[in-house]
């Protein structure tokens, strides 16, 4: 039903920032559960952070170690991972992903929880 276009990847340096978005296509988003996902070569997706609809939860991965930060727009549709002191292991394509109903943050990191996904943005951290 939603689409989701990822933006903001690039490549940067070991300890740069980068802020990805992703823009929902209509104001339905707003009442999604979203997350961001990263897939590295080699490697099964993976949870990097989600927040709940009203952004009154989040969930990090253990690897964010408080480096990212997710944060949403319900006026503009837009969901934001701020990314700084960037590290060569982040390298990957990273996804924003939507799911209709609400769930327990415990399960955010199960993609199979979620109805919608974007096509990805590569980001790229050099040493």
């Amino acid at each position: 039903q939603v689409h989701l276009e990822e933006s903001g990847g690039g490549s940067v340096q070991a300890g740069g920032s980068l802020r990805l978005s992703c823009k929902g296509s209509d104001s339905t988003f707003s009442n999604y559960l979203t997350s961001w996902f990263r897939q590295a070569p080699g490697r099964e997706r993976e949870f990097v952070s989600g927040i709940s609809r009203a952004g009154t939860i989040t969930k990090d991965a253990d690897f964010v170690m408080g480096r990212f930060t997710i944060s949403r727009d319900d006026t503009t549709n837009i969901l934001y991972l701020q990314m700084n002191n960037l590290k060569p292991e982040d390298t990957a394509v990273y996804f924003c992903a939507a799911s209709r109903y609400g769930f327990t943050a415990r399960m955010y990191d199960q993609p199979n929880k979620y109805d919608y996904w974007g096509q990805g943005t590569q980001v790229t951290v050099s040493s």
